[in-house]
């Protein structure tokens, strides 16, 4: 038995929504998942090919392949033994690494897919989306990036209790990542920021958050006003200056560019940036809002 998973990469918090807001594009990872009849070699049970390729683990420490395991093993026990020694991974990565684009949540949520449809398979009990999210906050920390990774398009979510709400997206069918050559590690941004917070910057970025909503439903016209972020873009800027840089030069032309996710790159919600506009180091790609999250299928 195989299982194909193809999983979106998304960019989180979109300027005020801080760790609650995401949005899910159509670059995606391809997971391909195989049911061996006999145990399979752990040292080699993966394949990757594309982003990632020369670095992540050919063994059964790859996060997907592990991710596999501990949910079959809390959610399936059961079967869990028996099915992860006899499972091989194929992964095809589209999405940038520590870019700020969802790429480790896209892993957790495919492990946990790949896992469900396992569970499905071979005892016939399905898990909810609902329950898949909360199993990736769990592992992530908090729902921005797994959320529109599993339901797609534009969530906003609650870390505690983890429920996530999609937003009707009418206003903006296409957006533009600004991708640098640069990485910066996730846990380096958020130790950037202070624990405490002006009222006055809260109550302004709790007013954009809900005016983002209402430009991405209904109102294109109030996205430059409803990027605008006080929260957690300046406190970073030491870890992304020429992404930071770049952002300041868009939105001096007026358009709603902001961080995407902890950075580095640069997500403009507009279907096109002037080539003008971006500098050495940063390539551009215009992309689909992926409106439908993660997609399994699979052949008996």
């Amino acid at each position: 038995m195989r299982v194909r998973l193809e999983v979106p990469a998304t960019s989180a918090n979109l300027g005020p929504g801080y760790d609650s807001y995401g949005l899910a594009l159509d670059i995606v990872d391809t997971l391909t998942l195989t049911v061996h009849d006999e145990a399979v070699d752990p040292d080699c049970c993966v394949e990757v090919t594309g982003e990632g390729a020369e670095v992540l683990p050919r063994d059964r420490s790859h996060l997907i392949m592990r991710i596999i395991g501990e949910v079959l093993d809390s959610e399936f026990p059961d079967v869990a033994a028996d099915l992860s020694q006899r499972l091989s991974l194929e992964c095809v990565n589209r999405i940038p690494h520590s870019r700020g684009m969802g790429s480790s949540a896209a892993a957790v949520v495919a492990g946990i897919g790949l896992a469900a449809e396992l569970g499905a398979w071979s005892t016939g009990v399905e898990l909810s989306r609902d329950r898949i999210l909360e199993v990736a906050t769990a592992v992530e920390g908090h729902p921005d990036n797994a959320a529109p990774a599993i339901f797609g398009g534009l969530t906003v979510s609650l870390s505690s209790p983890v429920k996530s709400w999609q937003v009707p997206v009418r206003t903006l069918e296409t957006v533009t990542v600004l991708v640098p050559s640069f990485r910066l590690d996730t846990e380096v941004a958020r130790g950037l920021i202070p624990a405490g917070i002006d009222h006055a910057i809260a109550a302004d970025n709790s007013a954009r958050a809900g005016l983002l909503v209402h430009g991405m439903s209904n109102d294109a016209q109030v996205l430059f006003d409803a990027t605008r972020d006080q929260l957690h873009q300046e406190f970073r800027r030491s870890a992304y200056p020429e992404s930071m840089a770049l952002v300041d030069s868009l939105r001096a032309e007026g358009l709603p560019a902001v961080i995407s996710g902890a950075g580095p790159t640069v997500i403009v919600l507009a279907e096109a940036v002037p080539d003008t506009l971006l500098p050495a180091g940063f390539v551009a790609q215009r992309t689909a809002i992926d409106l439908g999250g993660y997609r399994v299928s699979r052949e008996n």
